[in-house]
């Protein structure tokens, strides 16, 4: 396993000054954004496509620093009601595919997006309950028209281009949870992933351990993110974990994002790490700091230093005692 970071993080700084701050962090990789939510700091796309000696300079930046790319994130919402919004994040969507392919990158990250409720909504609408009746419709035609036609062509586009699609399991999207994400894998193909994040997963009730052994034994995993989440067990009894209030609320908030090790101590994430590798995933670590209550540096530094101590980084041996 090699440990990186999502470079959105260091977004303020110029990419060489970045990438030296990651190299002395002792990081191996880095996740680049390449727009939409992300953004495109250290990545202009229409400028990389457009030069060869522009693609060249930004690797010779990477590797001579001997580091790699894990993957390219574009996370948007290809399926926006807004049309322009909606074009916006597939243009950049399929730039990221174009320019993954050049770079020979084979990790697209991105949302897998969510309608509104019917062809002629302006705002996306999340299902989250059965009933009453219009909200399963509401869920059907999501689905059937518009998010399955639109992933099975883009996999497609990928595939195409050596380069597979990558999910966050987010909640405010279709496929939120180890169960969505297999769903849209089996109508869409198998050019179709997850970038399995804990956080995302926490505070829904959903054991990150499960998701990695059922989307592991599907093959389904293709990038991790390595963020926590602590859940305030007093408030989350009064609220539940349908939770609207701002992040930066912390005091009343549910859950709030946390750096690892603040969520979830060392018992879990050796057990998530270890459990990666016995199903099948055995690369990228991708650190993500969200965290409300810590710095840039500090957080990152906090995860870095947490994780190197449990990161499995040799090839196991032979059972020499088996």
């Amino acid at each position: 396993m090699k440990l990186g970071v999502l470079t959105v993080l260091f977004g303020g700084q110029p990419l060489e000054k970045a990438l030296d701050y990651v190299k002395e962090a002792g990081l191996q990789a880095v996740e680049i954004g390449t727009g939409n939510y992300p953004g495109d700091a250290h990545c202009k796309l229409d400028a990389m496509l457009k030069s060869e000696d522009e693609r060249k300079k930004f690797m010779d930046a990477i590797k001579s620093r001997g580091l790699e790319i894990s993957a390219l994130s574009c996370h948007g919402n290809a399926l926006h009601p807004d049309k322009k919004f909606a074009e916006k994040s597939v243009d950049t969507l399929k730039k990221t595919i174009q320019l993954a392919k050049l770079l020979k990158v084979k990790t697209v990250i991105d949302f897998s997006g969510c309608p509104g409720e019917g062809p002629n909504a302006t705002k996306p609408n999340w299902v989250t309950c059965p009933w009453p009746p219009d909200f399963l419709e509401i869920l059907e035609w999501q689905w059937d028209k518009v998010a399955i036609p639109f992933w099975k062509d883009m996999a497609k586009y990928a595939a195409d281009h050596g380069v597979r699609i990558a999910f966050e399991m987010h909640p405010g999207f279709i496929v939120y949870s180890p169960e969505t994400l297999l769903r849209i894998r089996d109508a869409c193909g198998k050019n179709i992933g997850a970038n399995l994040d804990p956080s995302h997963l926490f505070w829904q009730g959903i054991d990150p351990i499960v998701a990695v052994r059922e989307l592991g034994k599907a093959k389904a995993i293709f990038h991790i993110h390595m963020k926590d989440t602590k859940i305030d067990p007093i408030n989350t009894a009064f609220t539940g974990v349908l939770d609207t209030k701002h992040y930066s609320d912390v005091q009343k908030r549910s859950w709030v994002f946390r750096t690892v090790g603040y969520g979830h101590g060392a018992e879990f994430w050796s057990n998530f790490i270890s459990t990666l590798r016995a199903f099948g995933y055995d690369e990228y670590l991708s650190i993500e700091h969200e965290d409300g209550l810590m710095s840039i540096n500090e957080g990152f530094m906090k995860a870095v230093r947490f994780l190197q101590g449990l990161i499995l980084t040799e090839k196991p041996g032979a059972m020499w005692w088996a």
